[in-house]
């Protein structure tokens, strides 16, 4: 892996944890704690991140807690599209899971007509922002803050859905491509998406074109563990028609 692209895939990582510790970022990327030491000077001095003792953190995320605003604010006319589609599958009445991050945020901004939804989340920004509404039922799981989602993750988290089923998931990813399946840019948030799928009895994925064929670090599973890919027109015909042949239904929002 170039230089460049360790450093790209550190940034990625950081965006969706938030901090990293340099151990962990050499065991992740297979090279030693100074080579690490010396990405993390150069991206702190691109002005990207802040170094600390032993690891680093995104130089934007105090700001952006304080504000509730998410990471991964790109490509947000895609995602959008996708929010409001996404939210014409959900029914009066169902119990749904909604995952964390912009894109399923997006499917939430569009519920305010819907009527007695239970809604189980990760989300704080999301709970907070249906919280409001009198006839949904708002349940957030325990577990460890993750910052740049805003979101809730770890053991409690994947042990809150336990004994629990809803009609539907709403699950965001890193990257789903047909043979390398759902991967994530961490392995933090693994346990608590595998506990998702398994208490929901239809899964939508839902992902803009620039996550179809992009492979992440971690790997929850082939896509056949999703019933739906909610996505944009941009996704790759070959890869519309391999999602197809493997029992995957593809919904293009537009």
């Amino acid at each position: 892996m170039l230089p460049q692209q360790r450093r790209m895939k550190i940034i990625d990582l950081l965006k969706e944890e938030g901090s990293a510790r340099v151990k962990y970022l050499s065991n992740l990327l297979s090279v030693s704690e100074p080579t690490i030491r010396q990405d993390l000077e150069r991206l702190e001095k691109e002005g990207l991140i802040i170094r600390e003792h032993g690891g680093a953190y995104l130089k934007s995320l105090p700001e952006q807690v304080k504000s509730l605003t998410l990471q991964h604010t790109e490509n947000m006319d895609k995602k959008k599209l996708i929010g409001r589609r996404a939210a014409e599958y959900i029914d009066n009445g169902n119990s749904i899971i909604l995952d964390s991050g912009t894109t399923v945020t997006e499917i939430a901004k569009n519920l305010e007509h819907k009527e007695n939804l239970r809604i189980i989340t990760t989300s704080l920004n999301i709970a907070l922002l249906l919280g409001v509404h009198y006839s949904f039922d708002i349940m957030v799981t325990g577990g460890d803050f993750k910052a740049p989602t805003l979101s809730l993750t770890g053991e409690k988290a994947a042990a809150f859905f336990d004994h629990i089923h809803v009609d539907k998931l709403f699950l965001a990813a890193g990257g789903i491509s047909p043979d390398n399946g759902l991967t994530y840019p961490g392995f933090n948030d693994i346990a608590v998406k595998q506990a998702m799928i398994e208490s929901a009895t239809e899964v939508y994925l839902v992902a803009d074109s620039t996550k179809i064929g992009k492979i992440c670090f971690a790997l929850l599973g082939p896509a056949e563990m999703i019933d739906y890919l909610i996505t944009d027109k941009d996704i790759p015909d070959s890869i519309h028609k391999e999602l197809e042949k493997r029992g995957v239904k593809v919904i293009i929002a537009e």
